[in-house]
């Protein structure tokens, strides 16, 4: 076998049973390149997780087609640990097949208890080392430092040099590797045997992205403070009063180190800093780390964002972490561009986003059915994030939770919201992600995916309105164990006293979970006639006001969790002609139309090559539609607006943010 996944898709023939339940308590089928698969042989995949919704998506989409003789592959996943199969309802244990897959097959001389904590997308390089290495039976540790090795490429044991742990730290958290924390402390462990090592805040940095950063921003200025004019380095250095006191000097200037470190001022996850008195070549790598207020300098950090993201565009292959890590950087390249005013800039910003787009879409009709069904640990997908939070609150008994959902808050307008925020609150601490909207990506379908956590197959009766947020948001509560007037629901928020406005919502001491909607961004959009930079220039006077900083204030100083995260995004577009279809479309947006059946979304598709007939994945059975790709639009020729509800990556892709207070 060449992949874990063969020794399960070997189970998997079209045609064998048109029912196949299958105990999965370690996520197994769903990971992303194995449900893929499963998709093109033809099989669909369902979880049984409420008995209730999941009766009502096999009556209603799989039991009227072989009703009517027909045939498809369903495959009904159970995934609770412990679960037995035939704990599912009688009728499905007489129609189907049984099988059962887990982790301690797949990898039987292994730690169960370490690979389970595994993100599923780092199992390939696991089982091609065990194939290539086959390991004796191991032990917890052993396991661990097997893991640490061939997955995560840091022999710990060998690590000897400052230059060499900082290598390793780099490579860890600037390519987002998903380090469980009991292997983190593993390594920790091994470090703290090394007497070099001693002076690092290993507890803090090891584990964790944002303190790592943290303490590269607070070493920086002390590695600048001995750089004289001609980038030597100067003895005596001040004293800075850090919260993460380490080495003297880390070694920012070696070869291996400042190519990450340049790369991480260029994407906005470390601030350059004031250096007075310091003289740098323009060509110098320093220079990217350096606060000024030249517009040569913006120039220069525009012109190396724009040479990484065309040298990084994801292809038709890549993983949605690939794509989100890709919106990331894009979002600091757009947001740079939007608030800049060179023409030049925004002409190459719409042909890189142009043919972008095009592959985005194309991925996203072959990958994005895969994504819905994947754990909630790291959500992929807007349904997943209530979920998560859920973890949380049931992880921590004590903890209290606050959603905010901005409407129609695209990724690089967050970017240049975060800036705002920072420089009004020094102690916000922003721990920043993304994540999928729901497509088309309109505020009916995708907010109330987020406020009910669940795909809009289960709410068809309400998928054009957003008057249900309310209810759906605590029954979702409720089904995790919360009472009703536990759970707090605020929406038409942007404006006024935010901390007045909070009070009159919640009760500080019992609201144990609150979600709010800031509409202030959408307003905006839908007002909007000066495209993108008029967007960002309009957020910015905003977010100027304070709302948003007060806002959070007050719930940080009452002791939420505090997210946010946006139904979706905005893009300025172009009008390609606007369809005469008379009543036949149930929506009639911008960038999406729907109707009730294919046969009507493919007499208007014809006449409008640049939209999408997108496939109804997890959209309920009389919902089609028709979603424009690229900029274009379903406006008069030529008119230009900013809108939603397509496939373009400043659309789909949304901000996905933890906030925390600095400990003072």
């Amino acid at each position: 076998m060449n992949s874990w996944r063969d020794a399960i898709l070997n189970d998997f023939v079209p045609n064998v049973s048109k029912l196949t339940l299958v105990a999965d308590p370690d996520c197994l089928l769903t990971e992303e390149k194995l449900a893929l698969e499963l998709r093109e042989r033809g099989f669909d995949l369902i979880e049984f997780n409420d008995p209730v919704e999941f009766r009502y998506a096999y009556e209603s989409k799989y039991r009227s087609i072989w009703d009517r003789g027909e045939h498809t592959d369903l495959v009904v996943i159970l995934r609770l640990q412990d679960a037995e199969l035939e704990s599912l309802p009688y009728d499905l244990l007489q129609a189907g097949r049984k099988l059962s897959f887990n982790l301690g097959d797949l990898f039987p001389t292994l730690s169960y208890p370490v690979i389970e904590k595994l993100d599923r997308s780092l199992l390939d390089a696991l089982f091609d080392a065990q194939r290539k290495s086959p390991p004796d039976r191991m032990g917890d540790n052993a396991t661990k430092d097997f893991i640490l090795r061939h997955v995560f490429g840091i022999a710990a044991e060998l690590i000897a040099s400052e230059v060499e742990l900082l290598r390793a730290l780099l490579r860890m958290h600037y390519g987002k590797l998903q380090i469980p924390l009991m292997l983190a402390e593993r390594l920790i462990q091994i470090l703290n045997g090394h007497d070099g090592f001693k002076a690092w805040p290993l507890s803090q940095i090891v584990p964790n992205d944002e303190a790592f950063f943290a303490f590269l921003q607070e070493s920086y200025p002390l590695f600048l403070s001995r750089v004289g004019s001609a980038n030597q380095v100067r003895e005596n250095s001040p004293e800075y009063g850090l919260k993460y006191p380490g080495p003297d000097r880390l070694p920012f200037d070696h070869q291996d180190i400042k190519v990450y470190i340049d790369n991480l001022f260029l994407e906005g996850k470390l601030t350059p800093v004031e250096a007075k008195g310091i003289e740098v070549d323009a060509g110098s790598w320093v220079r990217s780390g350096i606060a000024t207020s030249g517009v040569d300098d913006d120039e220069l950090r525009v012109s190396r964002l724009f040479g990484l993201v065309e040298k990084e565009l994801p292809t038709a292959e890549a993983r949605y972490s690939d794509w989100i890590a890709f919106a990331l950087k894009w979002a600091e390249l757009s947001s740079l561009v939007h608030c800049g005013n060179s023409s030049e800039h925004q002409t190459r910003l719409r042909e890189i986003g142009d043919a972008l787009n095009t592959t985005f879409a194309g991925w996203l009709a072959d990958h994005y059915s895969s994504l819905i069904n994947l754990p909630p640990t790291n959500p992929a997908m807007l349904h997943h994030v209530p979920r998560r939070l859920a973890r949380d609150i049931e992880d921590s008994s004590s903890s209290r939770v606050a959603l905010l959902v901005v409407d129609g808050l695209a990724l690089d307008q967050w970017v240049t919201m975060r800036q705002l925020l920072q420089k009004q609150d020094a102690n916000l601490v922003v721990r920043e992600s993304a994540t999928f909207a729901w497509i088309p990506t309109l505020t009916s379908v995708s907010r109330q995916s987020i406020f009910s956590g669940k795909p809009p197959l289960y709410f068809p009766s309400s998928i054009n309105s957003t008057n249900s947020e309310e209810k759906l948001w605590k029954q979702f509560w409720e089904g995790h164990g919360l009472s009703r007037l536990d759970v707090a629901y605020q929406r038409g928020l942007g404006d006024g006293d935010a901390a007045g406005i909070l009070d009159s919502a919640i009760h500080p001491g019992k609201t144990k979970v609150v979600g709010l909607v800031v509409d202030k961004v959408d307003k905006i959009m839908h007002g909007m006639q000066l495209g993108s930079a008029g967007m960002h220039n309009q957020i910015k006077q905003w977010c100027q006001g304070g709302f948003l900083a007060a806002l959070l204030d007050q719930l940080l100083e009452y002791g939420y969790e505090v997210w946010l995260t946006a139904d979706h995004g905005n893009i300025q577009c172009n009008g390609k002609g606007r369809p005469s279809e008379g009543v036949i479309a149930e929506t009639r947006g911008e960038r999406v139309r729907v109707y009730p059946t294919p046969e009507l979304r493919a007499q208007v598709a014809g006449a409008f090559p640049f939209a999408h007939e997108w496939q109804p994945v997890g959209l309920p059975a009389d919902y089609f539609p028709l979603v424009a790709g690229g900029s274009d639009a379903f406006v008069n020729l030529g008119e230009a607006i900013v809108g939603h509800g397509g496939v373009a990556i400043e659309e789909v892709i949304v901000p996905l943010v933890k906030f925390e207070r600095k400990i003072r």
